[in-house]
């Protein structure tokens, strides 16, 4: 059940953990009493003690009474009404959802009162100097560290984001129930507020209703940093900076940070046709906008606290320079407001007259003088106040004789400001007279309504800001640091105005200098404060809240997180075709492999566009050339890789490689002026178990070619970047196989680099189940290869997992430090290759065995898929609605096409979990009747990559339930087919019987005894929802345009989710 967390070897109190499971379901089973009746009460608890009945005989081995108390459960939960069974699967579901809570409120509440936490920085890096590693070298090590965690949208999280948050209101209640000085008083109404929550819970609809949109995916992943990683992040790199300081002597640089963060949501197309584009850079730009957001209620926070006058020379220089503009700006616009009003006194009925002669400059922008001394963030006791007039458009004019510029300034307090090309900012008491407006979209009527709107706005507001405003006399006492931060608010919130121009294609000529486009931009004044209070002795309030916020600007930069692109190397391979065809070069896929590399390459050496802007192609292939443009148009600021999907060749990297330098040449051209960044880095992701076997091959061609090495030195550092899939090579030849694969795979493409002197950095694209290459993130980097972790890391993190690992800040902040050391161990004291020669033979044996029972089963076995779609409910998780991407890359039927998300979600419904295990029994089997048995249980003792591949599969055997998957087959299944449902449980059974003899362990997660208690603790809630939801299938065969029993079953798969802990 805890396979999503790094603690699963960890325990738990457990005494804790079921106080709080029992409050919580007490209050559910008031909440119940309220909302259903005593009747349907009654009925719960009947259940709940039947299911828990029989889990106890069958955990004692009275097998007959267990598998009669079942029967007697199945029998009771077909004759309910279809109003009974969806309440009780709503009821159910709750119960498991709030066990999670508790669970992972108890890690946290764990981690918290241990002295020195395993795996935490301090541990490892003790551990590391007591094994003889110089602080010197700790300390360059962990300063070097370049960790990425890419958050993606693959469909697995099945909460609606609303459950989420009242889920994460529930863990703070347990939090503030667990403080020893709350009187009785508190606690009620604690217990009041859960109440609220679960009973808001309760009437919330659990299912959504419709599709999420791209859009909505990277809003989500977004509001992971707002709620969490925001937070955690500072807090995390204290840990690491006190930690350094403790065993090395020196804390961790001010700018550095070890991990990043990056996003696929928005950027990745790989089969999902509703990212477009558009979609990729709108996402892009609010990701700039929300982080501009954050950065502004930090900088009103910081504006309060520093509120000394002692500060260096050098800051001190800046802050009067503003002070001096803005006070000169604010006389200026008293002498214009004075004769606006003066006019409107003369002419009471002449509204015409009574308006200004011309729109006064920059009237659309509001201005941020003394705006900031108000924090707009939700938890300041000071108000904003917001007021009228500050929505206005920018408008453009024509000067005669003069270069054409936006209008200058004025602020909400009237301040008139101009911007000249030096960047610094001067005032004026007089407009320049506008001619024409320069943008065809504005025309005189409306010019006209907005001088009037304009002019309306402005009555009263003055006198209503000089109210708020610090007087002239007072401005020179304002601190030092306050002017300085209320100008970097100033440019934040220029910053914003600009992306919301972006956003809407409006024309947007700022001057450069009026906003931040760069981290390094916006890092500059920071970093000047904080050199001043550490020059003046004040070196405890620079490392406060201000350390913090330049180490979340080093972190997030001005992007939050980056987003890769991810298309499928054929879709690249199509938009050539179409450009060579129009050319009259012939047909590019039709070439063969050298002759693809000799045109790429000579382009790719020339200095001249390929695609004729006059070309006419296919829609499909619009697309990708529009991506390519928005790609450069955005540049390596704001996205981070280009991911080619199902990449087998050296040419379909050096084909992104084109089409990104022809975009970049064409935007070149008509900015007249380079593209914003560099160009993105292009990771040829290895998916299948053909690709990953040619991996090696295929780096070695392209670093053979002599552009491309130079390319990789030149613009990225020297620094090839890798990706590895665990999803589709599972798929594709079961776990076991796919392990092996993957660590071959690995070690041939360090290699690869190592011999052309170019350093390398393995992206792994890890899913959240052990099936998809999920489980502990400690346990996987520590048995990568060895050379293949040194000091750079990506890997992705998806669907329901990231809420589980960085929902809570706690959770994230431990997340994070186990990311740290998990590759800080493995750079400096990495993972032991296999002693001996014959311990690869024999993995690959195991893995030759494993894969051809895996296939025959799967891919050769003609009853296989007609048994996958009776025993699962596969076909009906398309109505969940969890993702915007088809749920198959093509819409054959077969297993080679489908998804490894759903083909993984549906077995852990029906707790077969076969992806995982399936093939290894055999593969063990035969290597042990050779009389090998022993020589893997010494394997097993002393090589980590073959002990965490068999401690994954031994956890979901753990999880796996014969008679359930035996209930869901004698239900659903035709009889003819039944049979082999027969025999994949016996194989099920030998598996586990032959992963027991070589680790050892008398029975399952016998090594986790936690684990194993915790999985035990939730089968009286899960057990029944698996019956319900096969009963509801039955009901649903029969009748499929049901959308009450169609719910039902949504239902059901939802509270299976939430007992597993994990989906795909």
């Amino acid at each position: 059940m805890t396979d999503i967390t790094d603690d699963i070897a960890e325990e738990i109190s457990f005494q804790s953990f079921e106080d709080d499971c029992r409050l919580l379901g007490s209050l559910l089973n008031d909440v119940l009493q309220r909302e259903a009746g005593s009747k349907f009460v009654e009925k719960v608890e009947r259940t709940r003690v039947l299911a828990q009945s029989a889990c106890t005989m069958r955990l004692a081995g009275i097998e007959d009474t267990a598998e009669l108390l079942e029967r007697q459960l199945a029998s009771e939960l077909s004759e309910m009404t279809l109003e009974e069974a969806l309440t009780l699967a709503r009821a159910f579901s709750h119960y498991l959802s709030l066990m999670g809570i508790a669970e992972t409120h108890h890690r946290v509440r764990k981690a918290r009162n241990v002295a020195q936490l395993s795996k935490s920085c301090d541990d490892t890096f003790n551990q590391l100097v007591q094994a003889g590693v110089s602080p010197e070298d700790l300390y360059d090590a962990v300063c070097k560290q370049e960790v990425e965690i890419v958050l993606t949208a693959h469909p697995t999280q099945i909460n609606r984001r609303t459950l989420q948050y009242k889920h994460i209101r529930i863990a703070h209640l347990l939090e503030y129930n667990d403080r020893p000085d709350l009187g009785h008083e508190d606690r009620e109404m604690l217990i009041e507020d859960l109440v609220r929550e679960i009973t808001s819970i309760w009437q919330t609809d659990e299912l959504r209703r419709h599709k999420p949109t791209p859009v909505d995916e990277a809003r989500a992943g977004l509001h992971i940093v707002e709620q969490s990683l925001w937070r955690a992040v500072p807090h995390y790199l204290r840990r690491v900076s006190n930690a350094l300081k403790k065993h090395t002597g020196k804390p961790l640089p001010l700018t550095c940070t070890p991990i990043k963060f990056g996003s696929w949501m928005g950027g990745d197309r790989d089969g999902n046709p509703n990212v477009t584009a558009k979609v990729t850079k709108d996402v892009s730009l609010l990701s700039r906008w929300m982080a501009i957001d954050l950065f502004e209620r930090e900088i009103d926070y910081l504006k309060f606290e520093l509120s000394m006058n002692q500060c260096n020379a050098k800051l001190s220089r800046l802050a009067n320079e503003i002070l001096e503009k803005e006070t000169f700006s604010e006389n200026q616009n008293d002498s214009w407001t004075q004769t606006q009003y003066w006019g409107q006194a003369k002419h009471p009925n002449q509204q015409a007259s009574a308006l200004p002669k011309q729109l006064p400059a920059g009237a659309d922008i509001p201005s941020c003088t003394g705006e900031a001394l108000y924090c707009k963030d939700v938890e300041s006791q000071y108000p904003r106040l917001d007021l009228p007039g500050t929505e206005y458009k920018q408008l453009k004019v024509e000067v005669p004789g003069k270069e054409n510029k936006p209008l200058p300034r004025q602020d909400s307090g009237g301040n008139i400001h101009k911007t000249f090309g030096n960047g610094n900012l001067t005032n004026s008491g007089h407009a320049q007279q506008p001619t024409t407006p320069r943008s065809p979209s504005i025309n005189s009527s409306q010019l006209l309504a907005q001088r009037k709107l304009f002019a309306e706005s402005q009555t009263g507001r003055t006198s209503f800001r000089k109210l708020l405003e610090p007087n002239l006399s007072q401005r020179p006492q304002i601190a030092p640091y306050r002017a300085v931060l209320g100008n970097v608010k100033d440019k934040l919130m220029k910053t914003r105005k600009r992306l919301e121009l972006l956003l809407e294609n409006l024309p947007c000529e700022q001057d450069p200098s009026d906003y931040y486009e760069t981290a390094e931009q916006f890092l500059e004044p920071l970093l000047l404060c904080y050199d001043s209070l550490q020059s003046c002795g004040s070196g405890v309030l620079a490392d406060g809240r201000l350390t913090d916020l330049i180490r979340r600007v080093s972190t997030f930069g001005m992007v939050l997180m980056k987003l890769d692109l991810r298309q499928e190397s054929a879709r690249h391979s199509e938009a050539l075709d179409a450009i060579t065809k129009y050319l009259d070069m012939g047909t590019y896929s039709e070439w063969d492999e050298e002759k693809r590399l000799e045109f790429l390459t000579r382009e790719l050496k020339g200095k001249r566009p390929l695609v004729p802007p006059t070309i006419e192609v296919a829609p499909d292939v619009r697309e990708v050339l529009d991506t390519f443009r928005v790609a450069a148009e955005l540049g390596s600021d704001s996205l981070g890789a280009y991911v080619i999907s199902m990449a087998s060749n050296a040419s379909d990297v050096l084909a992104v490689e084109l089409l990104q330098k022809d975009a970049r040449l064409a935007v070149a051209g008509e900015l007249g002026r380079p593209c914003p960044g560099g160009t993105l880095r292009v990771v040829p992701l290895f998916e299948t178990v053909k690709d990953l076997r040619g991996a090696g091959s295929v780096i070695r061609k392209l670093l053979s070619i002599d552009w491309y090495r130079k390319h990789v030195i030149n613009n990225h550092n020297g620094q090839q970047e890798v990706m590895v899939g665990y999803s589709d090579s599972g798929k594709d030849a079961g776990r076991f196989t796919a392990a092996w694969e993957l660590y071959k795979a690995q070690e041939d493409v360090v290699a690869a680099c190592k011999e052309y002197g170019i350093n390398i950095t393995l992206f792994h694209g890890r899913g959240g189940s052990i099936g998809r290459g999920g489980g502990p993130t400690y346990l996987a980097i520590q048995s990568q290869p060895p050379g293949s972790v040194m000091g750079s890391l990506r890997s992705t993190e998806q669907g329901e997992m990231v809420q589980a690992k960085f929902g809570l800040p706690q959770t994230a902040v431990r997340q994070l430090e186990i990311y740290t050391t998990a590759v800080l161990l493995a750079t400096l004291r990495p993972p032991l290759p296999p002693r001996e020669e014959k311990w690869r033979n024999l993995m690959e044996e195991i893995s030759k065995i494993s894969c051809q029972s895996y296939r025959s089963t799967v891919y050769e076995n003609p009853d296989f898929i007609m048994y996958f779609q009776e025993a699962t409910p596969q076909a009906e998780l398309g109505f969940l609605n969890i993702g915007s991407r088809p749920t198959r890359r093509k819409t054959s039927g077969g297993i080679g096409h489908l998804r490894a998300i759903p083909w993984i979600f549906a077995w852990t419904q029906t707790r077969f979990v076969l992806p995982a295990w399936l093939g290894v029994g055999a593969g063990l089997k035969g290597v042990c009747e050779k009389g090998h048995a022993e020589e893997l249980c010494a394997i097993y003792k002393e090589w980590p990559f073959f002990q965490s591949t068999l401690d994954l599969i031994e956890m979901v055997l753990g999880k796996a339930d014969i008679p359930i998957v035996k209930h869901y087959d004698e239900v659903l299944v035709s009889e003819s087919r039944r049979v082999l449902g027969a025999e994949l449980r016996k194989e099920l059974l030998e598996t586990e019987k032959h992963v027991l003899v070589v680790t050892g362990h008398e029975k399952l997660s016998d090594n986790n005894r936690s684990l194993r208690r915790l999985i035990e603790s939730r089968l009286p809630y899960l057990n029944p929802l698996n019956m319900l939801q096969v009963e509801i299938l039955r009901r649903l065969r029969c009748d499929d345009d049901n959308h009450k029993l169609r719910d039902a079953l949504l239902i059901t798969i939802n509270g299976i989710a939430a007992g597993m802990r994990n989906t795909g």
